[in-house]
């Protein structure tokens, strides 16, 4: 033990004294450095054709040099906007907020003269001039979203009938378990349903894209187009829950079952997705005829008359947007695009069912009809 005492004594001995080194190094270094300061003035003067003032600087903040483990966690004088970099005529560089806007002249600076050019859309004017930054998106005529109707595809293989019976036994005891049915739903359980349904129902699309972008990856190849069709369904489903959220913000207990719901459903898809994609895709397959018949169960009691506060409820801002409604769209036109998109969520899985994932994405780029 007294042998290792040492050795533990002789290491730190030499990681202080090396670290004394160092900052004693540092602090020398613009005096070592000075001659080459008078010597670059006397052979360049500064007015000279890439002199002295095109040269670095010999001066060194010793703060943003780290000597040390813990050091890295101070602030560096560099990240302080009020003590940037200084530019050759002794300005402070600092990040432009305006660059690429069309007020006054800052469509002319460049990053040489000390600006620097936010992200697209980190600023307000440029979030106004260009906001369709969602992925492909089907926008539906009034006769097209009337005519959607329930449609069942007939399992018929293995894998079709295990996603079929999967969802029917999720639906029946989901249905048991919340009392759904003819006459039982008023708006406050029609908005909790569908917000609950949009949780998971956005999580698919999101686990087959990953995966299949993980796999493009690590086999270096091209994925055959099917990550950007998954993507866009994951995509759409969030949007449907960000509409609803517009008309009610769920509680605690709601959101920690959400929590728990996702935390359980996310994994077992992404285990059986790894395991066999036909069985998933299936499985969406029919989840998503399931969510048809209930959005036209929900128009139903619409027409009939038994959800009075949204016979002349207007929709939420956001939908009108996504969906490119009218100004007076009530809650019956958005249920009807709302189904819309979960038929074409059904007949792209039962698609995608039906193929191997090494095939071409077979759906025409910007809609999904099958090329």
């Amino acid at each position: 033990m007294l042998r290792g005492a040492q050795r533990c004594s002789c290491l730190l001995a030499r990681q202080v004294a090396a670290r004394s080194a160092a900052t004693s190094y540092i602090q020398t270094l613009p005096a070592t450095l000075a001659p080459l300061a008078v010597l670059r003035t006397a052979i360049l003067p500064d007015n000279a054709p890439g002199g002295a003032a095109g040269l670095p600087s010999t001066s060194f903040p010793s703060q943003s040099i780290h000597t040390s483990a813990w050091m890295w966690q101070k602030p560096s004088p560099l990240d302080d906007e009020d003590k940037g970099r200084e530019n050759e005529d002794g300005t402070v560089r600092k990040i432009n907020r305006e660059a690429g806007t069309p007020k006054g002249d800052e469509k002319s600076k460049t990053f040489e003269e000390g600006f620097i050019s936010p992200h697209r859309g980190s600023t307000s004017e440029q979030g106004d001039q260009d906001s369709d930054y969602l992925m492909m998106h089907p926008v539906y005529t009034k006769e097209y979203a009337e005519s959607v109707k329930p449609q069942h595809k007939v399992p018929e293989k293995f894998h079709e009938k295990t996603g079929y019976w999967a969802v029917t036994a999720m639906r029946s005891s989901f249905d048991f378990i919340t009392n759904y049915g003819p006459g039982k739903m008023d708006e406050c359980k029609w908005l909790q349903r569908i917000v609950f349904l949009e949780t998971v129902a956005g999580v698919p699309g999101m686990v087959g894209g990953m995966l299949r972008h993980m796999r493009s990856l690590r086999s270096m190849r091209r994925d055959n187009g099917w990550i950007h069709t998954l993507l866009e369904e994951a995509e759409n489903e969030r949007m449907h829950l960000l509409t609803f959220l517009e008309m009610k913000q769920p509680g605690p207990a709601f959101r920690a079952f959400v929590l728990l719901t996702q935390g359980i459903f996310f994994n077992l898809y992404f285990l059986f997705y790894v395991m066999s994609p036909k069985h998933c895709h299936a499985f969406v397959g029919y989840l998503e005829e399931e969510a048809v018949k209930t959005y036209t169960h929900c128009i139903e009691e619409i027409d009939a008359g038994r959800l009075p506060d949204w016979e002349d409820k207007r929709v939420p801002d956001i939908a009108k947007e996504y969906w490119k409604m009218g100004k007076d769209a009530g809650m019956r036109d958005l249920i009807l695009n709302v189904r819309a998109d979960e038929a074409c969520h059904s007949h792209v899985n039962h698609t995608f069912a039906g193929m191997q994932s090494y095939e071409d994405n077979p759906f025409v780029k910007g809609n999904h009809m099958v090329a």
